[in-house]
């Protein structure tokens, strides 16, 4: 029975003969395997053998084991690891013969790197996800990723705006384990206060100079000179490239929205309320608005994504890029830029 990690607690009141944890997220494998085992102990199989399928590895320990008494305790776990998820002939065979031979104080658990579609159809998969219950481990994205996110924030009780939110979305998707780690740190930092995105800034930042946020002010302000200063001293201070991406981008969807809708012929003034835009900043939002065209703004967002999709995809981590995007506040250096084709 195919059960998600997030479910697996549901179904852990009465243990089943075996559980498959495969996949390729090292946070979902690792969590889900302590889930078992937890409740495996509270049920009285307290005793825990691990073995793996190495160069070593004979699937005679495992039988051994299998019946073997134990030494410590009437009920145990055995927990066999399958790095490349594939048990082979002799062990798919001795799978499927222990499955049939049910020990009722023997908990198999079986754990790998994803299976792909072949393995899931084998016979002994089958047989296994018929006595017991499989778990697919792999890394969440987009919607998933947010539940995910989500999940995690209100077990550690944490009050985020959404800004925050979205800033941890940014930063930590494809990576559950930082994200996780990060989650805890804000559970010692902040507690039950609420976060927004520039106190989350503040914890992340490590100790930079300069804020992402002022960056993003001068930058509305065209103040280039001190944009790329306070640019150079955020790399100095190494701060992490995603955040300085993210805030830019948070930036450009926000002029796209409010020039938009100024071209369709809607009025600043009830804008800014719509999108909850503070007084003080309410100044730098109209020069940048009277400085960039829709057009320019939708050049930023694409070359904007380009720089993303190089993050993300070849970690690539490209500063010169980002000052690039920081110049093409700047009209005049956006239209010198375009032509050298950075767009």
């Amino acid at each position: 029975m195919r059960v998600y990690p997030d479910q697996l607690t549901h179904h852990l009141s009465s243990l089943k003969p075996c559980y498959l944890l495969f996949g390729d997220d090292p946070w979902l494998l690792d969590t889900t395997k302590s889930a078992v085992v937890s409740a495996a102990k509270a049920q009285g199989f307290a005793e825990r053998i691990q073995l793996e399928q190495d160069n070593n590895f004979s699937w005679q320990q495992l039988y051994n084991e299998w019946h073997a008494m134990s030494l410590f305790s009437s009920r145990r776990v055995i927990e066999l690891h399958l790095p490349q998820a594939k048990p082979g002939n002799d062990g798919a065979n001795m799978l499927q013969t222990l499955l049939q031979q049910q020990n009722p104080d023997t908990v198999l658990l079986l754990t790998g790197s994803k299976l792909g579609k072949e393995q899931q159809n084998s016979k002994w998969f089958k047989q296994l996800d018929s006595n017991g219950i499989f778990v697919p481990c792999t890394t969440p994205e987009g919607p998933q990723f947010k539940r995910w996110l989500d999940g995690r924030i209100l077990f550690y009780r944490l009050n985020l705006q959404a800004d925050a939110r979205a800033m941890l979305i940014n930063l930590y998707e494809g990576n559950l384990l930082a994200a996780d780690q990060a989650l805890q740190l804000l559970q010692l930092l902040a507690g039950n206060q609420t976060v927004d995105a520039n106190e989350l800034s503040r914890y992340f930042e490590d100790q930079s100079r300069f804020t992402v946020f002022q960056l993003t002010d001068a930058l509305l302000t065209n103040q280039q000179d001190k944009a790329q200063h306070m640019l150079a001293q955020l790399k100095a201070e190494d701060m992490a490239l995603p955040i300085v991406h993210w805030a830019l981008q948070k930036e450009l969807t926000q002029l796209w929205q409010l020039q938009s809708a100024l071209t369709a012929g809607h009025n600043l003034g009830q804008l800014f309320s719509q999108y909850r835009i503070w007084d003080k900043r309410k100044p730098l939002y109209q020069q940048a608005l009277g400085r960039l065209s829709l057009e320019a703004i939708e050049a930023m967002l694409a070359f904007s994504s380009q720089l993303e999709l190089a993050l993300k995809q070849q970690g690539r981590e490209d500063w010169v890029g980002v000052s690039h995007l920081c110049l093409m506040f700047d009209a005049a250096a956006h239209r010198q830029l375009l032509q050298f084709g950075l767009n």
